[in-house]
């Protein structure tokens, strides 16, 4: 089935965003990329030496494959650091796509909404391509979209937690009224929680420590690809209403009978 979908005009076959960070090994790294399927990657600016990007532990394991990369903000407190830290990563030439993520609380890793919003706001007037990570407030999300973001990234539960999706009904309600692609980015811990999350109709799924950090990272990646699949297929078919009482599958009209002595 072709059920590609595009983010400023880029179409992308994969709905699965993965990121390099905390795996063991460079090893079980790619192993897990391949597995997954993915098309686009993540990571943390702080973490690539951005003087000789061909050089670094993370890229240089990458070379001869082609990937879309989509550079974090990941440190940044506030909007200042996550422009500086954008305009570095375009001055390399290694991506003009770029993650605004700016958590304010080290405890909880939670998306600061008004430094967000003014770092979404300034970095798509320098033409770069905007993907905010966010809570799962649906006015906020509305109005990163309407500064210009390329896709949105609200958040299933806090970075790493392995929660799962802690308010269905907002991030319903997010996709329900976006016009742009909505990434399901944080908190997702099982092939269960991403089915759930691409039936509420999500475009796509970003995933990191619930692959990195399993037992078995490289089969993980391979079960989350299939999860995005079968929970599109699922929203895509149409699941039945719930009801709060029992409904036959099959009817009485032409039963047999008989009665016995």
């Amino acid at each position: 089935m072709n059920d590609s979908f595009k983010i400023a005009g880029e179409e992308l076959s994969s709905r699965l965003f993965l990121g390099t960070g905390r795996f063991a090994n460079p090893y079980i790294q790619n192993e897990a990329i391949a597995a997954s399927g993915t098309e686009v990657l993540t990571f943390a600016i702080r973490r690539v030496n951005l003087e000789h990007p061909e050089e670094d532990a993370i890229l240089q394991h990458l070379e001869g494959k082609t990937f879309r990369y989509l550079p974090n903000t990941s440190g940044a407190s506030n909007a200042e650091e996550a422009i500086r830290i954008a305009r570095l990563v375009r001055a390399t030439g290694l991506s003009n796509w770029i993650k605004v993520e700016i958590c304010a609380n080290e405890r909880t890793l939670l998306p600061d909404p008004v430094e967000t919003l003014k770092a979404t706001e300034q970095l798509v007037k320098e033409g770069f391509v905007v993907l905010p990570y966010t809570s799962d407030d649906p006015i906020l999300c509305k109005r990163l979209e309407e500064a210009g973001a390329a896709a949105v990234m609200p958040g299933a539960s806090p970075i790493g937690t392995g929660l799962g999706i802690l308010n269905p009904y907002n991030l319903s309600i997010i996709i329900e009224e976006a016009s742009v692609p909505i990434i399901i980015d944080a908190g997702l811990g099982s092939a269960k929680d991403v089915t759930e999350a691409m039936e509420l109709g999500a475009d796509g799924i970003l995933l990191n420590t619930a692959v990195a950090r399993a037992k078995d990272p490289v089969k993980m990646a391979a079960a989350m690809k299939f999860a995005i699949e079968a929970g599109r297929l699922s929203y895509l078919a149409g699941r039945i209403e719930k009801k709060r009482y029992a409904t036959a599958s099959s009817t009485t009209m032409g039963y047999f009978t008989s009665s016995f002595q």
